[in-house]
């Protein structure tokens, strides 16, 4: 009961496999090696978007309040 079941792939050898699909970390679909490739080297060239002053300012009120209320969990933000 204790040994895993007989049709179970030991992690040796999922180890040594080569992995030739992936996911889009944009939108999780299903790519090839290459695609994937050449997606990693797009996202590299372009940097992501700027954020507008006014979100930044936002999630920087929303990540201090998290950090507060860890701190004062009694306290009703």
């Amino acid at each position: 009961m204790a040994l895993p079941p007989p049709e179970d792939t030991p992690e040796e050898i999922l180890r040594t496999q080569i992995i030739t699909e992936a996911r889009s970390p944009i939108d999780g679909k299903s790519l090839t090696a290459a695609e994937y490739a050449e997606l990693q080297a797009q996202l590299q060239k372009a940097p992501p978007p700027k954020l507008t002053s006014n979100l930044r300012q936002t999630l920087f009120l929303l990540r201090l309040r998290k950090a507060l209320r860890q701190v004062f969990p009694f306290f009703n933000f």
